[in-house]
């Protein structure tokens, strides 16, 4: 039997073919996503109109591509995704490669993203 002290809470989890998401927390104003990729898997190359994101490893080795420049991030360094910027990450790693999304904008929905090229065909 519950209380007014006890409350529960769902969780997002989202299965892709490239890795897995969870969303940590989903205000008004910003989300939080542990997203987990896959060695040797890279999410689709794609922009946001409505959102822009901060990324954190937590875990692993990635290559991230921001306006066709390549940059590569390891455990503790984070970099900036702006509004429109197109961008990816690829786990170049023999590990899961962990990072921190920190979105931050107008609206956080699936439906924000526009996929450019996709190695899963979506």
């Amino acid at each position: 039997m519950k209380n007014e002290y006890q409350k529960e809470y769902s969780v997002s989890i989202g299965e892709r073919p490239w890795g897995k998401y969870l969303v940590l927390l989903n205000s008004n104003d910003h989300k939080v996503k542990e997203i987990t990729v896959y060695p040797g898997h890279r999410l689709s190359l794609q922009k946001h109109k409505k959102r822009e994101e901060h990324w954190f490893i937590h875990r692993g080795n990635a290559q991230v591509t921001r306006d066709g420049e390549d940059s590569i991030l390891s455990v503790g360094e984070h970099i900036d995704i702006p509004r429109n910027c197109i961008h990816r990450v690829k786990n170049t790693g023999k590990d899961d490669l962990v990072f921190i999304e920190i979105q931050t904008g107008d609206y956080f929905g699936e439906d924000d993203i526009e996929r450019l090229e996709d190695d899963y065909k979506r």
